[in-house]
């Protein structure tokens, strides 16, 4: 039986089958989430923070608190999408702001340009270039001497639990 998903700010409701994961429902209201890692729980790009019905979703597991625990961004009310499996009505989500990257070259499009939105990193969730700021030259160097993007090397040395 089908339960009902509210999501914030944009104040849509949807429907997931039970036992249904957040990230269907967020994919089904073509929300531009990145999901880098494929949906296994390892990377911030479904990172959302639920308003309420917490005790309607399914428990956190291991690896996915593992993942959380590297979010910079992350709250007591923050849930992977992907993992957060739907079990009861009363679920009302929220997308944390900004945009992620997938690569340095994301970002120096935009040599010149204020970010319109927090630009964020896909394993962290650590804000890169904040709002308004103007993208340079000199902060892509200072992004790239500082931020690894190399997700595969992440992703091997992460061990499915």
């Amino acid at each position: 039986m089908a339960k009902i998903v509210r999501l914030e700010p944009i104040a849509q409701e949807t429907a997931v089958e039970t036992n249904g994961n957040l990230l269907s429902v967020l994919l089904n209201k073509d929300l531009d989430v990145l999901k880098e890692c494929g949906g296994r729980g390892m990377c911030a790009t479904c990172h959302i923070y639920v308003q309420q019905g917490m005790e309607a979703l399914s428990p956190v597991n291991r690896r996915e608190q593992r993942t959380l625990e590297v979010i910079t961004t992350c709250k007591p009310n923050s849930r992977l999408a992907c993992q957060a499996r739907v079990l009861q009505n009363g679920v009302v989500v929220e997308l944390p702001p900004g945009m992620y990257i997938n690569s340095i070259k994301d970002i120096e499009v935009l040599i010149g340009r204020r970010a319109e939105q927090d630009l964020l990193h896909p394993i962290t969730g650590q804000v890169l270039v904040e709002a308004g700021k103007l993208i340079t030259r000199s902060m892509l160097k200072q992004i790239e001497d500082t931020t690894s993007f190399t997700l595969g090397t992440y992703f091997s040395q992460s061990r499915d639990i």
